[in-house]
């Protein structure tokens, strides 16, 4: 895997980050059998990694940047797919397809479920990938 620090600074320096933050949405997800009665309510939170030179419009036009609709949209597709168990696979699954996006070069993503328990504000999960960490991906 290509986490060390350095990796991490390049992209600092070489890359806008684009955010979505708490995308709230209805999802089928979880392992107990509470859970598979129906949809629970989850957060989404995305941070995209896209290099300047492919993030800095030169005439303002949304065409020259990574579209929010874009990530709004990967998350539908994969809800939209059924039941999923684990927040882990929900993770893993979204990742990968923001990955594909030929600008994008890394992705922090977390998922939480804010309902789960009395005594907490959620619980989650969070990975971090960089496209060289994704198979079938070239950088």
């Amino acid at each position: 895997m290509t986490t060390a620090p350095a990796d991490m600074q390049d992209l600092m320096r070489t890359c806008r980050k684009l955010f979505l933050r708490r995308h709230e949405v209805w999802v089928q997800i979880g392992v107990h059998d509470f859970e598979k009665t129906g949809a629970q309510r989850i957060w989404i939170d995305v941070e995209l990694y896209v290099p300047y030179a492919r993030s800095t419009p030169s005439t303002d036009r949304l065409d020259e940047v990574v579209d929010y609709d874009f990530v709004r949209a990967v998350v539908a597709e994969r809800i939209g797919q059924g039941p999923i168990g684990l927040q882990e696979t929900l993770c893993d699954d979204l990742v990968q397809r923001l990955l594909q996006h030929p600008d994008v070069q890394a992705v922090r993503l977390s998922t939480s479920k804010p309902d789960v328990y009395p005594d907490c504000e959620a619980v989650g999960v969070e990975v971090f990938r960089f496209r060289s960490d994704t198979p079938g991906t070239k950088q």
